[in-house]
């Protein structure tokens, strides 16, 4: 689609049905490999176009590329209030481009219409904006030397960077790491995910549009083996910021220790803990947010709340508040507004969360609300949103990170009981829990080992707060507030002896 076309949502839907979508590379040079892979929408397992299916050829000339812009400075040596104008046009057009890319990330993920047009996008535009103004406001320090010597400890950006994307959240994880690497001077190479390419292709084709120069930004499709690991494995990557799953976060480490070590940052899986204590308020606000962090996006998302620990003397109670809660949330076609819920991303990953389905049952949890998958529904990849209880701890559901809409509802008694619980897990990105006791609130949120803590509510924190995980849910830095601009920048010292 050319950048001077502006397509509503309504025109989007009908490309896909035509099989008229199309996400290529966008690096600056010739001779690129020609490869390509079907694209498919899991709202009804139909092809929507194709991607282009890159290789190390490919990284490599996307790589060169940009080293030779980063070392010519085209994009770094701007002045700062330069690149963030620039940005801002690119803001501009993306405020232009709402529904598009909206409808974008719909067909590609099988998201519900609405969340990307209420949230992804103005929160992808958001993380856009934020970032440019930032641009011009990071400054250095002057050591407290004598007056021998002075010390300047000044930020430079890092160089060459690769952001390797999930498909759970295309456009606003793009944002993520797009928008404070090149905030910061870098050379950037995205790579999306292959089954989630299409919002990033756009963007990147506006980006051109605003004035960043296609050097600076670059974009390599296809599949994680062959173009992922090719930028993790590359000598001349300075870093990689990489969200996805814990088990190709661990390669990219070992990519870095094989290669040049490479600075790398990951935001990785979770089992977040949701806990209602005995005087939690249980209002209709609370019980949405409850079901938000479980259930929103399909579950799939890192921070879901997956886990609900609950007093004993409320379980009843909540439980019949959120069996009435779900009423609301309509399983459906992403592209009726009405619908909460949609596909689950892939087979694979249809028949994975399936298995846990299966698994909860056959280890004895019971099944409070939802449980049956729509095989009615377009490519039958919908399962209703469920609430096990009498989940323990040493069950699989309790354990492990489903990323699908299954809730494991478990019981305790005591706040210590509560916090352990809580810890029970490898993972610690984020909880959230609730109560009245502003001194049990400030325990518990010290104690809980999660990036992001909220209290009475379901939250991620905003773009001014750094968002990142403890234990295997992250490493090396957070995305998000100005935290994240460190991970995309040297700190060097410049001694000037008078």
């Amino acid at each position: 689609m050319s950048t001077k076309q502006q397509a509503t949502k309504e025109q989007i839907f009908e490309k896909a049905k035509q099989q008229q979508l199309w996400a290529g590379h966008l690096i600056a040079a010739d001779h690129l490999s020609e490869a390509t892979l079907d694209n498919y929408t899991p709202i009804d397992n139909s092809i929507i176009g194709q991607i282009a299916s890159g290789n190390s050829d490919d990284v490599d000339t996307a790589v060169q590329v940009a080293r030779d812009a980063f070392e010519n400075g085209e994009w770094r040596r701007l002045a700062p209030a330069e690149r963030k104008a620039i940005m801002q046009r690119w803001c501009a057009l993306m405020h232009e481009h709402v529904e598009e890319l909206a409808a974008l990330d719909c067909v590609d993920a099988g998201k519900p219409i609405t969340e990307c047009l209420n949230t992804d996008i103005p929160a992808t535009i958001e993380t856009f904006e934020w970032y440019a103004e930032a641009a011009d406001k990071v400054f250095g320090k002057v050591a407290p030397t004598g007056s021998a010597a002075l010390g300047l400890i000044v930020q430079e950006p890092i160089g060459v960077v690769g952001a390797v994307l999930p498909w759970n959240f295309p456009a606003q994880m793009y944002a993520w790491k797009v928008a404070p690497a090149l905030a910061m001077g870098n050379s950037v190479i995205v790579k999306p995910a292959e089954l989630t390419s299409l919002s990033a292709y756009r963007l990147t084709e506006l980006a051109y549009e605003a004035g960043v120069p296609r050097e600076a930004l670059q974009m390599v499709c296809g599949l994680g083996e062959n173009v992922g690991a090719a930028l993790g494995q590359h000598m001349d990557v300075d870093m990689v910021s990489f969200t996805g799953s814990t088990e190709v976060g661990r390669l990219f480490l070992q990519y870095s220790a094989q290669s040049n070590l490479k600075e790398i940052v990951l935001e990785c899986g979770g089992k977040s803990p949701q806990i209602v204590f005995d005087d939690a308020v249980l209002d209709d606000a609370a019980i949405n947010d409850i079901l938000s962090a479980a259930f929103w996006n399909m579950s799939e998302n890192c921070s879901c709340g997956s886990r609900l620990l609950v007093h004993s003397s409320q379980k009843q109670a909540l439980l019949e508040q959120l069996k009435n809660g779900l009423k609301g949330w309509k399983v459906g076609s992403p592209y009726d507004p009405d619908t909460a819920i949609g596909p689950m991303i892939e087979k694979a990953h249809f028949d994975k969360v399936c298995h846990y389905l299966k698994t909860a049952k056959e280890e004895g949890a019971t099944i409070v609300a939802g449980g049956n998958i729509r095989e009615d529904l377009g490519s039958g990849w919908y399962i209703e949103p469920t609430i096990f209880d009498h989940v323990s701890a040493d069950m699989t559901l309790f354990k492990e990170e489903v990323f699908g809409p299954l809730l494991a509802v478990t019981s305790f008694e005591t706040e210590e009981e509560a916090i352990k619980l809580a810890n029970e897990t490898n993972y610690g990105l984020a909880a959230s829990f609730y109560t009245q006791n502003i001194k049990r609130a400030y325990r518990v949120a010290s104690s809980i080992k999660a990036g992001t803590v909220s209290i009475n509510g379901f939250s991620e924190g905003d773009i001014t707060t750094p968002f990142g995980g403890y234990k295997q849910s992250g490493f090396g830095g957070r995305d998000n507030g100005l935290e994240a601009l460190a991970q995309y920048a040297q700190t060097k010292t410049i001694w000037l002896v008078n």
